[in-house]
């Protein structure tokens, strides 16, 4: 299960004097001079920088992470070869929320920030930042850890991929859709993220005790997560199938019903170039290496991976509409079609988007906040879900003769 603990232990903002230094391009986080090392007792991290930025350092418990937060920075240049100590068991580095980038240290044991500075270079502009961190008990550490005011962090699959696995039942992914800062659809005082968290909560019990489902959200609280790093969830637990919920509202016009999305193929030739010129290639294909991989190779690799999981979505797709049409969750006149949406553009993930309805919509609004309705509806996905296994597993296996 997905389990995430707001907590941290201090906020550290650094003003930095616009006479002291000229802020050009984003700033880089440099190879030479970045390193992490066991010293002595300590964990010690520097980051050398090409300017000096706002920062901010918490921890987070269970698991046990030391997150810096920066505002903003460029990671490209930062490899494993980074990591040259034996009490941190990964580091993890990407964007955060609100224009800010993150590093992420996970620790084997309980350390508290000893020491957190940067110093700049007047005349260049240059900066370095330096982390201390002692061991400290492990009371200590959930005792001091806070989340700083205003932050929020995606939930951190605590088990591995295979452990989650281990009993052989699929992984269904639920992404209830927006959070935090992005309410999605309001209508009559209700966020469309709130009704989403809840009945991704619902459906997640419902597929569990179905006892033929493993099953995760993206978000279990109302906070904040990026569209990539939703997929990154599903592909780190190994998902089987990725759902995005939502629901839709109008500004003007009228509509109601359930629809069901899966990406475009212009859309889909358009996420394959995007995704091959990112520069993390570690989150494009599970399983595949392409750090070596130039744009074009990466491309076509990735257009191949689609050539098998488009069908599938397609089916999953079909398959759940189905679902809604027998519990009665009442469909849009056009319930399937396809969109670009980001969530679907995991290349090696049989996707859908369901819009569960229009908050717009008097008939639908209600229904989204009865919870009969939502039994209802939540009973037919996982029907819609276990067909599509079972059909999948048959065409897998003529695929693989």
């Amino acid at each position: 299960m997905l389990r995430a603990t707001l907590l941290s232990i201090s906020l550290i903002l650094c003003g930095i004097s616009a006479q002291a230094q000229e802020f050009r391009a984003l700033a880089r986080v440099l190879a030479e001079g970045s390193s992490l090392q066991d010293d002595g007792r300590d964990v010690v991290m520097r980051l050398a920088l090409t300017q000096g930025v706002p920062y901010r350092v918490f921890t987070q418990d269970d698991p046990r992470r030391l997150i810096v937060d920066f505002r903003t920075v460029n990671w490209d240049e930062i490899t494993e070869s980074f990591d040259a100590s034996d009490r941190v068991t990964r580091f993890v580095t990407g964007r955060a929320d609100q224009g800010w980038s993150r590093i992420v240290l996970h620790l084997d044991r309980a350390m508290g920030v000893e020491e957190a500075g940067m110093t700049t270079d007047p005349n260049s502009g240059t900066a370095e930042i330096t982390l201390r961190l002692s061991p400290v008990s492990a009371s200590t550490f959930a005792e001091n850890a806070r989340l700083p005011l205003g932050v929020s962090l995606p939930p951190v699959p605590i088990q591995s991929a295979p452990a989650l696995r281990e009993n052989g039942l699929p992984m269904i992914v639920l992404d209830p859709g927006h959070g935090g800062i992005d309410p999605g659809a309001q209508r009559a005082g209700v966020d469309e993220a709130d009704l989403m968290l809840v009945f991704a909560i619902e459906l997640r019990e419902v597929l569990l005790r179905s006892g033929q489902f493993d099953a995760v959200l993206t978000r279990e609280g109302d906070w904040f997560v990026s569209l990539p790093e939703r997929v990154t969830i599903a592909r780190s637990v190994g998902a089987a199938a990725f759902l995005s919920l939502h629901a839709d509202a109008l500004a003007e016009g009228r509509a109601h019903g359930a629809t069901v999305y899966t990406l475009s193929d212009s859309a889909s030739d358009e996420a394959s170039e995007a995704l091959a010129e990112l520069h993390d290639r570690a989150d494009l294909l599970a399983g595949v290496d392409l750090s070596g991989a130039d744009d074009e190779v990466a491309g076509v690799l990735i257009d191949l991976a689609r050539l098998e999981t488009s069908p599938r979505s397609e089916a999953l797709a079909d398959h759940l509409v189905d679902g809604l049409a027998g519990a009665g969750a009442g469909l849009h006149r056009h319930p399937r079609l396809q969109a670009g949406f980001s969530v679907l553009k995991a290349a090696d993930i049989p996707s859908a988007l369901v819009e569960l309805g229009f908050m717009s919509d008097e008939s639908d609004l209600q229904n989204l906040r009865n919870p009969e309705w939502r039994a209802e509806v939540q009973a037919g996905i996982r029907d819609a879900l276990l067909l599509w296994l079972a059909e999948d597993e048959v065409t897998s296996a003529l695929l693989r003769q």
